[in-house]
């Protein structure tokens, strides 16, 4: 298992990690019961190889925004010439994009069925899979996504279906999301509710690209 977080800069003090965009894209994939764990090897200048045994890195830590937020601390306190330095009520200076890959709705399951299950009951039952949709639900109600869509249905919400027909399915679903409006967590009630005035989704992507854009400069600048 691998932690979700990944940076550029981590490549200056372990060349091993140096892996492809493939062999990486597949092993944070690798989801238990879904798909198999992977296995692949890098190797440095100096012909040290390393191995990497991965599955899906969300079994220990599914925010990776808090897993990147925690390494941004450290460089902070460490006094990284690449960030400025902050105050612990600075907090508004850090801008965050969460974007997740979209869920179906939950499935519900009673208590009073539940206790009459066996361990294959758990891992199967009339075509899902209870312990596994549990774990990931009770994980991402830990997180807080801001640009999200829980309204996947069918084999749009498969994580299994990578059919044309389906791809393009989920295509035109994240157009769809791009030319919405943003959405704002409403803390009583826990809904999504539009904001008008902040613009689409695809505006504020586009916003917050451009900031990384000018910051990616700035670094560089200083270099």
């Amino acid at each position: 298992m691998i932690s979700p977080w990944s940076c550029n800069d981590q490549l200056k003090y372990r060349p091993t990690k140096n892996a492809l965009l493939s062999d990486i894209s597949i092993g944070t994939s690798a989801a238990p019961t879904f798909f198999p764990a992977h296995y692949f090897e890098t190797k440095d200048e100096k012909g040290e190889v390393r191995s990497f045994n991965l599955v899906d890195g969300g079994l220990a830590a599914n925010n990776p925004t808090l897993c990147a937020m925690s390494q941004v601390t450290k460089a902070i306190i460490l006094g990284d010439d690449d960030f400025f330095p902050v105050k612990p009520v600075d907090y508004g200076k850090f801008m965050v994009i969460s974007i997740g890959c979209g869920f179906n709705r939950e499935t519900t399951y009673s208590a009073k069925k539940a206790a009459k299950w066996g361990i294959f009951s758990w891992l199967i039952k009339n075509g899902t899979t209870p312990i596994v949709d549990m774990f990931t639900s009770a994980s991402a109600h830990m997180v807080n996504i801001h640009l999200r869509y829980d309204q996947l249905t069918g084999s749009a919400g498969s994580m299994d279906d990578c059919s044309k027909e389906n791809m393009n399915k989920l295509i035109n679903i994240g157009e769809e999301l791009l030319s919405k409006h943003v959405s704002r967590e409403d803390l009583e009630t826990g809904r999504l509710v539009e904001v008008p005035s902040e613009g689409t989704n695809a505006e504020k992507l586009a916003k917050f690209a451009k900031l990384l854009s000018e910051e990616r400069r700035r670094r560089q600048n200083l270099k």
